[in-house]
């Protein structure tokens, strides 16, 4: 498993890179038209003609694998919007800050996604996230189909960008937005995550677990992930993060700079500007942070000094009474659930035109167009 690994790390995603480069030949508001064209129902209109390297790559994302049933995704949903506290909870202040302690954070360091634009695009990430787990979001141009097909292109384009930049050692570093980088942050959004909701006090069944799983399994294909590195279930998820993690380095100064400056944007993520009001949520992310990542890994990203006793207990037994309350109490969890349904949007990116297919046009965050 770790050779691998290290094999997958000088491979990105042939099929997209291809796309993307016959696409650099258009104009950029040509080609997000084209794309949006075919990622979008048929309407009885002939499609524009595309370079035979993009058709290959429409091809390939309308080929479901013989192993989807989307009817088994339906528990996961349920699961996943039962636990939305805990779901936010761990992948903000766990899955992705030990995503960003690898090599993972190099591309976004160099480009400066999150340094220059870091709250776009961690509500991108959030309401990708929570496409993927509505109703029909899987579908064939379901949001969270198409929202998983456009993280594919922008990966391809960012590698298309970094490959023609000075900046990226691929000797050293291997190819940006690897496909193993990319299998190993998809391990880390699933099972690393219910690791994570466990240990914060969610509930769920084995069933539940398991197509949460299915479902971040089939998006991470439309992401452009090989079978040959992509977990088949849980327990062989978290044996590849665990792999994947040894492989990697220990946590670097880009590593530092991305899971602190991850943080501290939380409170503007979901839209709180008072400067006082933001520091005590961005104390309390770094208390569960360090809970969830434990005190070596917390102490390698210059994580201040905290005590972590009662948080997890805490989390826990408010999990407890929300189930207490969804049970004998149903209108305050009613009001509970609208208020954290409400608060998961409010991170989320929407964009009043719909799903675009605006690609980064600069390796620079501050020099490119807006995607």
């Amino acid at each position: 498993m770790a050779d691998n690994y290290v094999d997958h790390s000088a491979i990105g995603d042939p099929i997209a890179d291809a796309a993307v480069e016959a696409l650099s030949a258009m104009k950029r508001s040509e080609a997000s038209r084209i794309i949006s064209v075919y990622m979008s129902p048929p309407d009885g209109n002939e499609r524009p003609a595309v370079p035979p390297e993009v058709q290959a790559l429409f091809d390939d994302v309308m080929t479901p694998p013989d192993w989807l049933d989307l009817s088994s995704l339906t528990p996961g949903i349920h699961m996943f919007h039962r636990n939305r506290k805990m779901v936010v909870a761990g992948m903000l202040a766990g899955v992705l800050v030990e995503g960003f302690s690898t090599n993972i954070s190099e591309s976004f360091f160099i480009t400066g996604r999150l340094r220059d634009q870091g709250v776009r695009r961690l509500r991108q990430n959030n309401r990708h996230m929570v496409e993927i787990f509505l109703p029909g979001g899987m579908d064939v141009y379901g949001d969270g189909w198409r929202l998983s097909f456009r993280i594919r292109l922008v990966h391809a384009q960012v590698r298309y960008l970094l490959k023609n930049s000075t900046d990226w050692d691929e000797d050293a570093l291997g190819v940006p937005l690897s496909a193993a980088h990319v299998g190993y942050a998809i391990t880390a959004f699933s099972a690393r995550l219910l690791k994570h909701m466990r240990s914060l006090g969610a509930a769920f069944t084995e069933e539940e677990a398991a197509s949460f799983m299915a479902t971040w399994r089939y998006s991470g294909l439309l992401m452009g992930i090989p079978e040959s590195i992509l977990f088949q279930g849980e327990e062989d998820a978290l044996r590849l993060y665990e792999i994947g993690t040894m492989c990697e380095p220990e946590p670097g100064a880009s590593s530092i700079v991305l899971a602190n400056s991850l943080i501290n944007s939380a409170p503007l993520v979901v839209g709180i500007d008072d400067p006082s009001e933001g520091q005590k949520l961005s104390r309390y992310v770094y208390k569960v942070s360090r809970a969830l990542i434990g005190d070596e890994l917390a102490n390698q990203l210059n994580y201040p000094k905290q005590s972590t006793f009662g948080v997890l207990p805490w989390f826990r037994m408010q999990a407890r009474f929300d189930r207490f309350a969804l049970r004998f109490l149903p209108k305050i969890a009613r009001k509970s659930n609208i208020a954290n349904f409400t608060t998961l949007l409010s991170g989320s990116w929407y964009h009043e035109e719909g799903i675009t297919y605006d690609l980064p046009d600069h390796v620079y965050a501050e020099e490119s167009s807006q995607w």
